[in-house]
């Protein structure tokens, strides 16, 4: 699994000039399931993003967890995450699970977060659709996963 992990202020997902999403302080993430990902995967990613120590304490220093500080979680399913640019300047995506079951992954992700009680909400885009994503960033601080190179 691929993720990208953005600290935001706000952020809002869109679909068909419709707020579908939308969440106040916290993490945006987008989220790619290759063809090979497994549950160990999902479980290892979910644990890192509920626990990932990058909100500022009293010092100003990266240390707070989502919890301590209430934060919120969008979810944005992204499969272009598994682009494979390596030959010409067309993009392939075969890295990428299929739809089926990359939506599977996708489901069992948002609820093993809302399982940990880590988020004050969350929230998600829909799969598969063509989103809108408005994201203030704070910081701007991303982070990106790979559980394949983890």
């Amino acid at each position: 699994m691929r993720a990208v992990l953005e600290r935001c202020n706000k952020a809002k997902v869109i679909v068909n000039s419709e707020v579908v999403g939308e969440i106040n302080k916290g993490f945006v993430v987008f989220l790619g399931i290759g063809k090979d990902d497994t549950e160990s995967d999902l479980d290892y990613l979910v644990k890192k993003i509920c626990g990932l120590r990058i909100f500022e304490d009293e010092n100003n220093k990266m240390n707070l967890n989502p919890k301590s500080v209430q934060a919120e979680l969008l979810v944005i399913s992204n499969f272009t995450l598994f682009a494979n640019t390596s030959h010409g300047f067309r993009p392939d995506f075969l890295d990428s699970m299929m739809p089926e079951g990359a939506k599977k992954y996708v489901d069992k992700f948002i609820e093993k977060c809302k399982a940990q009680n880590t988020f004050k909400k969350v929230a998600s885009g829909i799969f598969g659709a063509d989103m809108e994503v408005l994201v203030s960033n704070d910081g701007p601080v991303n982070i990106i996963f790979d559980t394949k190179r983890e």
